[in-house]
């Protein structure tokens, strides 16, 4: 399951961006402005994400059962990677639609006053969503670079909305720049092309979402130093001769699957070999608290290659 830090997280970014999205509609149908309503369409599909990951964190908490021995925890995965798809086809097919229309066939934006008031507001809001979700990301990256501990996380929420307010800081700011300059211009088609650039906005932040999640709910190991870790442990118990192989999965944030393959000391008794299993797991629980099913297999070096033949 994810952490506590990822709720925090989506009920900011849900009640700011709910409050966001109908003032910036009020503000587009009173003003005509096709990049307001673009940001206002970009606002409520930001709403309903939000809604997909808390239904998403609900839905992964669910205890494990006979269909699913492995717990819920992709779940997650799996509306995350919803939320991405949704970003692409509704925020961006949208903006980028509404953008071409305008360009198409300018009309003037009246009353350009309130959208400046909207945007400013929004750009408070959705900077104070943005900071909560940056401090929580900032506790988990550690001594990583802020690129590196995105493509490392293993919980997409925070990133999520972390990356869907800076797609919105970066589109009420071109908002701002279009409605400025089209009437500073009186070009009304600019209007519409900063609409255009909010989707083509939007269409990348959703491209690089659903890779990320793709890549976990396709089944990601662990990271390598925790599997490093694994190894460090298993070379510290004398009765091992070899370690054939160790495989990890996430199920989770929070839940790693360990697989071990190793060869015993064939002087050792079925005992000996059962009470080092236990002390092993026992120690990966305790210095690796995510790694919540722990899977020993006792196979001669010999045996594991011909396994892997017939099955390669």
């Amino acid at each position: 399951m994810a952490s506590p830090s990822s709720k925090k997280v989506i009920f900011a970014a849900l009640g700011g961006n709910f409050a966001i999205a109908v003032t910036k509609f009020a503000a587009s149908i009173f003003t005509g402005s096709s990049a307001m309503m673009t940001e206002g369409v970009h606002s409520l599909v930001d709403t309903g994400n939000q809604l997909l990951l808390l239904y998403g964190l609900k839905q992964s908490a669910r205890p494990a059962d006979d269909k699913h021995p492995f717990g819920y925890g992709k779940e997650l995965y799996f509306w995350t990677f919803l939320v991405a798809i949704l970003i692409f086809a509704v925020g961006a097919g949208i903006s980028i639609y509404e953008g071409v229309e305008k360009t198409l066939h300018p009309t003037p934006v009246t009353s350009a006053y309130v959208n400046y008031i909207v945007l400013t507001l929004g750009i408070i809001f959705e900077g104070a969503v943005w900071r909560v979700a940056f401090k929580e990301f900032s506790k988990t990256k550690g001594d990583m670079g802020w690129w590196q501990a995105v493509k490392a996380s293993k919980d997409p929420t925070v990133f999520t909305v972390l990356f869907e307010d800076t797609a919105a800081l970066l589109g009420l700011g071109i908002a701002f720049v279009g409605i400025l300059a089209s009437q500073a211009l009186d070009m009304p088609a600019l209007d519409g092309i900063a609409s255009i650039c909010i989707g083509l906005i939007l269409g990348a932040t959703a491209a690089f979402l659903a890779y990320e999640c793709k890549g976990l709910l396709t089944g990601e190991g662990a990271d390598p130093k925790v599997v490093a870790g694994i190894r460090a442990i298993l070379a510290r118990h004398q009765g091992i001769t070899g370690v054939n192989e160790v495989l990890t999965m996430h199920f989770g944030p929070t839940n790693v699957l360990l697989a071990v393959s190793l060869d015993f000391d064939d002087h050792l008794s079925a005992a000996q070999v059962e009470e080092t299993v236990s002390a092993i797991e026992a120690e990966v629980r305790a210095e690796y608290p995510q790694v919540d099913r722990v899977f020993i297999e006792a196979q001669s070096l010999g045996s594991h290659r011909q396994d892997r033949l017939t099955i390669s």
